[in-house]
């Protein structure tokens, strides 16, 4: 879980740690201010205890952690744009999209095919509004996920339908990517 700190005095300045809107040293401001302990109930979700120690003793910081709304949420993908994906975001994206058809590309960064190939896959990705576009770069930290996927060469093409392995391409073949994602998308 990711969280974010923030550092609330009595001067009703919002500071975060360890950086957010800049910088620790960067403070946001709430635009209304009528009272510090206004402001601060009007940002943050604080228990009924920790209201009370803002009330008691103005001059007492108080450091609370708020979660994120992607923490909550969980990873997503956009339609008509390519996601990055990793060992951790890649199954939860894949299960949230249900029906619609998936296509990861897999690659690294030192692959020449895989340069070649990415502006026309992001163009697919622009094509296909019923169909989500990952990518995967098959380094040390996503290599358990590549294994598990199968990968033998880069780039491939992994096209899923309802969380299972349908369809493969392997290389830089445009064309039977084309044709392997029609084919997918025509059996729904």
């Amino acid at each position: 879980m990711a969280s974010i700190q923030f550092t609330l005095s009595p001067t009703s300045s919002i500071r975060s740690s360890p950086s957010f809107a800049g910088s620790p040293a960067n403070p946001i401001t709430p635009q209304y201010s009528s009272t510090p302990t206004k402001d601060l109930f009007s940002y943050c979700k604080l228990s009924s205890r920790q209201k009370n120690v803002i009330k008691r003793n103005g001059s007492r910081n108080l450091v609370s952690t708020v979660r994120s709304s992607l923490d909550t949420a969980g990873p997503t993908s956009a339609v008509g744009q390519v996601t990055e994906v990793t060992k951790d975001t890649f199954w939860p994206i894949v299960n949230s999209a249900g029906d619609k058809t998936v296509v990861l590309d897999m690659y690294t960064q030192w692959c020449g095919p895989c340069k070649l190939i990415a502006p026309k896959y992001k163009e697919l990705s622009q094509k296909y509004d019923d169909v989500v576009f990952l990518k995967l770069d098959c380094n040390q930290e996503n290599k358990p996920l590549a294994k598990e996927l199968g990968i033998k060469v880069v780039p491939t093409f992994k096209i899923l339908k309802q969380g299972k392995i349908v369809k493969e391409v392997t290389g830089a073949k445009f064309d039977n990517l084309v044709i392997a994602i029609e084919s997918v998308r025509s059996t729904s």
